[in-house]
């Protein structure tokens, strides 16, 4: 554990570690990023903490963060029955590349930092940013149908 982490990674890791150290096998961890970390990348990351019962562990960053998730989003997420409302667009760092086993990447070109051994992964999709319902539906309904995708290949 780096003495540089903040209280939130040294848990994470910690957590990790124990479970490793316990013969437990660790749950695989997904990092989704976006620009803004306000749309794409929340939507996706509200599917996977919700289609996957918590048997993967999710994060989502941005290379340019948003103030807020974009409402937008959110109502086509509570459509759904998830909610994504409570959730802060974070900054995309190294340690969160560290620490994920695959990273989906979401229009955020070459601002991800690449790491060896890493599953690497980008899905082309509209920006829902300034868009209304009707256009930011199907933006939802491919990443469920990606999202679901991805739940199948990491329970091979």
């Amino acid at each position: 554990m780096n003495p540089t982490d903040s209280p939130a990674e040294r848990s994470t890791s910690d957590s990790m570690a124990n479970e490793t150290a316990n013969g437990a096998q660790s749950r695989p961890s997904v990092l989704f990023v976006c620009v803004h970390n306000a749309g794409r990348s929340q939507m996706a990351a509200g599917y996977l903490r919700q289609l996957s019962g918590g048997a993967i562990e999710v994060r989502s960053a941005g290379s340019e963060p948003a103030d807020k998730v974009n409402p937008v989003a959110v109502q086509a997420m509570a459509e759904e029955g998830i909610d994504i409302a409570a959730e802060q667009p974070k900054i995309l760092t190294n340690d969160t590349v560290k620490a994920s086993d695959v990273v989906i990447t979401m229009g955020c070109g070459d601002t991800c930092p690449y790491y060896p051994g890493k599953r690497y992964e980008d899905w082309t999709l509209d920006d829902p940013a300034g868009q209304g319902i009707d256009v930011v539906r199907p933006i939802r309904n491919q990443i469920r149908q990606r999202v679901e995708r991805l739940i199948r290949e990491l329970q091979e």
